[in-house]
């Protein structure tokens, strides 16, 4: 539900991407290169111990917001929001989200410098910040983790790796910003 908008409050317009994912201590496995007829040898933990990564990732300027929890739900979903909104609060933040069903905010108040946009549903390529997690699960794949703490560690630098230019070139898709483009004058 939105009230309305203040325009003297917002200095400016962004589109971000929003998504969450899953990232655990049980061994990411990927592909590797051997010798023909030589089965690749790593090393797996089998663990169920995960954290939730919850991210905005905009194509437009780079810029990136993130939040670690230990689940999802609707409330948490709201605080992510409610964080995200205090993070350059004269920024109207136009998200993409796509149709998770803690997504719902039919009951609930938006902060005034967001606005939602779903994507149709069963379309995670609509979302770029799919490609993000893609990116890091890379990063941490093959690799094991003892605890959540070092794992959460290791997100932490991935996330702080993560500089406007590449976000730009993970998350811009050409329909996007090029539509984005068009109608605020970037």
């Amino acid at each position: 539900m939105r009230l309305g908008l203040n325009k003297n409050s917002v200095t400016s317009v962004n589109l971000y991407f929003q998504d969450e994912s899953r990232f655990g201590l049980i061994t990411k496995q990927k592909r590797v290169v051997s010798a023909r007829g030589i089965k690749p040898i790593g090393e797996y933990m089998h663990s169920y111990k995960y954290k939730w990564l919850w991210g905005s990732f905009s194509p437009i300027t780079g810029e990136s917001f993130c939040m670690t929890t230990t689940g999802v739900c609707k409330e948490l979903f709201i605080k992510h929001l409610e964080d995200f909104s205090k993070h350059k609060p004269e920024e109207l933040k136009i998200i993409v989200i796509d149709n998770a069903g803690f997504h719902s905010t039919k009951d609930i108040i938006l902060p005034e410098n967001i606005v939602l946009m779903p994507i149709p549903p069963y379309c995670p390529e609509l979302n770029p910040a799919e490609k993000v997690w893609q990116w890091m699960k890379d990063k941490i794949a093959m690799k094991l983790f003892d605890t959540l703490e070092i794992l959460e560690s290791k997100m932490d630098d991935l996330i702080n790796n993560l500089e406007g230019d590449l976000i730009k070139s993970i998350t811009g898709y050409d329909f996007y910003t090029r539509t984005f483009s068009s109608v605020f004058k970037v």
